[in-house]
């Protein structure tokens, strides 16, 4: 199995399908916490390259728009590898409620962090290396994607923590989880339509948005040698907990949970 991984890794993406490729590379950067600087560079260089392609059958007023991101997103979000509670708690050592959630919010951040990071060094690399395969667009196109991707599996395994488990196909659930990261809202099951497999125009105007901040707020990783590092690794991590504080207040309100104890009360 890893020999035939590897020489899948080692496939140009003209040479395999590019829809395929992509569930493929943001389920790998979406599911391993541990994963060291170069396996992800490695990994992000790759969705780049792809996007790159990608983008050019998109266009430039589908890209402007933020419909091409957010199309990405949706076609991405069945391969996320999402958690149910009892998967969790055995992963974190059986931590249950808001400090289980907290964990979550953690490693998500850690992820995010580490994206940024990881866009930095890239386009370090690209400042001394301009006619590299990479391109900045498409490099912030790939950090981008990926960002979201573990802000909606932050998202999803917040709400199996809290009680709410949206079912489904995994199409259904990816949108339901997408709309819920645009919206910054969490899911609320009594809600007409907060369940659905297709996203409405409003979702979609709201994603397009979304994206498209997501899109600005990487712009901060392609400053010149390593301050792109830092700084896109410091945005990301602020807007990850950021987001994390709204979606769980949501939950909270929808299930009648109590707010959390002060930090110094708990276990």
């Amino acid at each position: 199995m890893p020999g035939e991984i590897e020489r899948q890794e080692d496939m140009e993406p003209s040479r395999r399908n590019g829809s395929a490729e992509l569930g493929e590379l943001v389920g790998r950067l979406t599911a391993e916490e541990s994963m060291d600087r170069e396996t992800r560079g490695r990994l992000l260089g790759r969705l780049a390259a792809l996007l790159g392609q990608n983008a050019r059958r998109a266009g430039a007023a589908g890209i402007a728009r933020g419909r091409w991101l957010g199309d990405l997103l949706v076609e991405a979000a069945p391969h996320i590898p999402i958690r149910d509670l009892e998967t969790l708690q055995a992963h974190h050592h059986g931590l249950m409620g808001e400090e289980l959630a907290d964990r979550i919010v953690k490693v998500a951040g850690n992820g995010t962090t580490a994206v940024g990071a990881a866009g930095g060094a890239l386009a370090a690399v690209e400042f001394a290396a301009p006619p590299l395969l990479l391109t900045a667009p498409a490099q912030l196109a790939a950090e981008t994607l990926i960002v979201a991707a573990l802000e909606v599996k932050m998202i999803a395994e917040l709400h199996e923590v809290y009680g709410i488990t949206v079912q489904g196909t995994g199409t259904a659930r990816g949108a339901a989880f997408v709309t819920s990261w645009a919206r910054q809202r969490g899911i609320n099951p009594l809600e007409t339509g907060s369940l659905t497999s297709a996203l409405g125009t409003a979702a979609k105007s709201a994603l397009r948005k979304r994206m498209l901040r997501t899109f600005g707020r990487s712009l901060g990783t392609m400053g010149p040698f390593l301050t792109g590092a830092a700084a896109g690794a410091a945005l990301n991590r602020s807007a990850t907990r950021a987001l994390a504080a709204k979606i769980r207040h949501d939950l909270r309100q929808t299930t009648g949970a109590p707010p959390p104890l002060p930090r110094d009360h708990r276990r």
